[in-house]
């Protein structure tokens, strides 16, 4: 079980990631909503043990330890962070990610089979940025879970591809749910689908209820001049280690 406990991330001016609280266990699907992509994209890197929060605590299966939790977390797809790079075909984005599997589950994972087995020969010779969300997102859960050691998947903002539900919710739920191979599985997004009933929570759910009323008395704050700056990123893995889909 992932649980995170009024996990919080400063920020230039303001909280990067406000307090928020929940958890997710193995076999669930859990939404996690807020407005903007900053404070999503904080979220998920807190979440797959990317970045160490100011303040809160983070466990997974009752482990606190940040290599812990980015062992068994696959971050996936995330803006500006790991997201694959648009020139880069099908092919080449699964000969790059395999080879980052580590060497003990690696075995002789070699691109052209894997498309085979995993039924991606149809688009093997696609650029990134020619997929469909749906089938994207198909790929891209593919490549995480090439790695056996991936319990917990984090996806950042998912639906920015697709305004439409149908094109990532139901592969979600499918990884989630699936008997063979339970997953943890948290989808950071814009905005709950509708009709949607299962686990949910929101960013910033674990703000003092004193520091919500003073902020709606005061009113949103007055847009910054620039994007807030990204702290802690020492602590994420380096461009040419960190893995677009596992670790």
């Amino acid at each position: 079980m992932l649980t995170a406990q009024e996990l919080q991330i400063n920020g230039r001016r303001a909280d990067l990631l406000p307090p928020t609280s929940l958890e997710v266990r193995r076999g669930q699907l859990l939404l996690i909503s807020g407005d903007g992509q900053e404070q999503r994209t904080a979220l998920a890197l807190a979440l797959s043990g990317r970045m160490k929060p100011g303040s809160g605590l983070l466990s997974w299966d009752g482990a606190t330890r940040t290599r812990k939790i980015r062992s068994a977390g696959a971050l996936l797809d995330s803006p500006g962070i790991n997201e694959p790079e648009q020139h880069l075909s099908v092919r080449d984005l699964v000969t790059e990610d395999l080879a980052l599997i580590p060497r003990r589950y690696r075995g002789a994972l070699l691109s052209k089979p894997w498309l085979k087995v995993n039924s991606f020969e149809d688009i093997a010779g696609l650029w990134i940025e020619q997929l469909p969300a749906a089938r994207r997102l198909e790929l891209l859960t593919a490549l995480a879970l090439a790695d056996p050691a991936v319990d917990l998947l984090v996806l950042d903002s998912p639906d920015r591809h697709s305004s439409d539900p149908a094109d990532w919710l139901p592969r979600l739920e499918q990884l989630a749910h699936d008997a063979g191979r339970p997953l943890a599985v948290v989808a950071v997004v814009s905005a709950l689908p509708d009709g949607w009933d299962g686990a949910s929570a929101t960013i910033g759910n674990a703000v003092p209820e004193p520091a919500r009323e003073a902020d709606t008395e005061e009113g949103a704050p007055e847009e910054a001049d620039s994007a807030p700056e990204v702290p802690g990123t020492d602590t994420l893995q380096r461009p040419d280690t960190l893995q677009r889909t596992a670790q």
